[in-house]
């Protein structure tokens, strides 16, 4: 980017400009001069979910040279129900996208609670104001796909994807990564970033031998599917509790569909595989343990029987120390996954893409640096959406029906009193006090 030097001049000698604009021009020719001087860092993204493309964004737009590469063999724009929260709004808006994000928002009034057979306990209605902290229903409630596709929409033009390969291994000096990938070819970058997600192969190759295991276990797993919306179905998110620690939460995106998820709290170590079963005897394992649920529990096991669109997860959060080593670093859920339990994952994701394009292009010439900053910044905004305690996860999700019932009160109480709107209302929309860089 240049700007002609009789153009400077003129700017600036011209007595018909009066000071103040004086000054604005010459901040804004200093950036572009700066910009211009920045040398471009050939990058790679490994993940091509949110975290990643939102990072693509920024460097593509400060000059840099990103590659994005996805093990699907297409752009992966499916998947359930998520939101933006507290700072990742603003970043969305400092993105220029909070617009064509508004467009596509999930129209949820917000979050019923229901016994087994059906019956009102308590609503929180979403705090759709513009003021105050998102209750359970965000603002921005929004379908992954849809964000998916907005972020590869914004990015497709300036930020090369390539589909259907990952990274198998790579090895760096002080100058360079050497990445080899899946389909045997190789490439040499300045930087590669890890965002493939909770299970990051990434995060894998670059912990120490002797570190500790990043997943911060909750003892809880979830299912996640889609079903034919029916007539009943309503605007707002329903969530129905039952004895053995179980919770069935339905929620309706659209005129056809609408998700499912079951949640089971389960301690034992020998489930810990059972996410990696086959997709089938994933299947009957909850269409066992929630037959006998009540609600619509019976509804929504036959419609999970023959979805294409099922996921299954253990809950954990991914908490280590090492959130970069030389030139590789972690993004999004690789390096901080907080768990669905703290409904800031895609928030955290976006953040952390801005706060690590930020250092990036402030240390250019010094990566080192601007890795080192990067965690420096971030790691208190983390530590906060973090905070869960093994207390309030039992106690959300009770194992007796004396458990389920006093639940409920308390639910039926709040909501009566209104008191999780007014918190809302009156509270402010960051996380913690931690307050979002200006880059």
């Amino acid at each position: 980017m240049y700007l002609p030097t009789a153009f400077h001049s003129e700017l600036f000698i011209n007595s018909a400009v009066d000071t103040q604009s004086q000054v604005i021009y010459r901040d804004c020719y200093t950036l572009i001069q700066r910009q211009a001087r920045m040398a471009a860092l050939k990058i790679l993204i490994c993940g091509g979910g949110c975290a990643g493309p939102a990072l693509a964004y920024w460097l593509a737009h400060s000059g840099h040279q990103v590659v994005i590469c996805e093990r699907f063999a297409a752009l992966r724009a499916s998947g359930a129900q998520i939101d933006l929260r507290a700072q990742g709004i603003e970043v969305v808006k400092r993105m220029g996208l909070i617009g064509v994000v508004r467009s596509k928002v999930v129209d949820e009034a917000g979050i019923s609670f229901v016994d087994s057979q059906g019956n009102l306990k308590g609503s929180i209605m979403a705090n759709k104001s513009g003021k105050g902290r998102q209750t359970m229903t965000s603002e921005y409630e929004i379908m992954r796909g849809d964000l998916v596709r907005i972020l590869y929409d914004a990015t497709k033009d300036n930020v090369e994807y390539i589909f259907g390969k990952t990274v198998e291994r790579f090895e760096q000096d002080e100058t360079k990564v050497v990445v080899h990938f899946s389909d045997s070819s190789s490439d040499t970058f300045d930087l590669l970033v890890g965002a493939d997600g909770q299970g990051s192969r990434i995060r894998k190759a670059i912990l120490p031998a002797d570190s500790p295991d990043p997943y911060w276990r909750l003892g809880v797993y979830l299912a996640y599917w889609f079903v034919p919306r029916i007539e009943t179905d309503s605007n707002f998110g329903r969530v129905c509790h039952s004895p053995g620690g179980r919770i069935i939460m339905h929620r309706s995106h659209n005129a056809t569909e609408s998700q499912v998820a079951f949640a089971l709290r389960d301690d034992s170590k020998d489930l810990r595989n059972m996410p990696r079963l086959p997709v089938e005897q994933q299947k009957a394992f909850w269409a066992e343990s929630f037959r006998s649920a009540g609600w619509q529990a019976d509804r929504f096991i036959k419609a999970m029987e023959t979805t294409d669109n099922f996921y299954c997860q253990e809950v954990v959060q991914v908490r280590t120390d090492t959130w970069y080593k030389g030139r590789v670093v972690l993004l999004g859920d690789a390096a901080h996954c907080p768990s669905p339990f703290t409904g800031m994952g895609t928030t955290s994701g976006f953040v952390g893409a801005y706060v690590l394009a930020g250092e990036i292009n402030r240390n250019t010439e010094n990566l080192p640096l601007a890795l080192e900053n990067y965690d420096k910044t971030l790691r208190p905004f983390v530590n906060e959406i973090q905070t869960i305690y093994r207390f309030f996860v039992r106690l959300a999700i009770p194992k007796t029906q004396w458990g389920v019932a006093i639940f409920h009160f308390i639910v039926g109480l709040l909501c009566f009193l209104r008191i999780p709107n007014l918190v809302a209302r009156f509270s402010t929309e960051e996380r913690g006090g931690w307050e979002l860089p200006n880059y």
